[in-house]
């Protein structure tokens, strides 16, 4: 019986020992914090599948990231209103049929995601 008990005493005292040992509410993973710039972009060019569309510098399909964040300040437009379906088109507003694919996907975003794409947006002001 005395050895079962100092068996059992033993493990616990090194299991104990090695939980001990790594930190309280931490993981060992290293999570990265994105920027809303940066996440932004991975959304812009990735789930939002914007970029297939519209380019930093230049027009393709619809107008260039840098033109529509210059109209929408000198406007003073609400990007993640429009972005939601809530508001109307103010660049480009005869692409607007071509952009309402597209607005079915961002519709789904979290507000969080669609302040990204936003920031992203705005961060092409020239």
């Amino acid at each position: 019986m005395k050895k079962i008990v100092l068996i059992t005493a033993a493990v616990l005292a090194f299991s104990c020992k090695k939980e001990s040992q790594e930190p309280f509410g931490k993981s060992n993973e290293s999570t990265e914090v994105q920027t809303p710039e940066a996440l932004g972009k991975d959304l812009f060019e990735g789930k939002g599948n914007c970029v297939a569309c519209h380019q930093v510098d230049q027009k393709v399909v619809g107008p260039s990231i840098a033109a529509i964040a210059k109209i929408y300040k000198d406007k003073s437009g609400n990007l993640v209103n429009f972005l939601k379906g809530e508001g109307e088109a103010i660049v480009d507003p005869e692409q607007f049929p071509v952009m309402q694919a597209n607005l079915e996907i961002t519709k789904t975003f979290s507000d969080e995601e669609l302040k990204a794409i936003e920031a992203y947006i705005y961060s092409n002001l020239k």
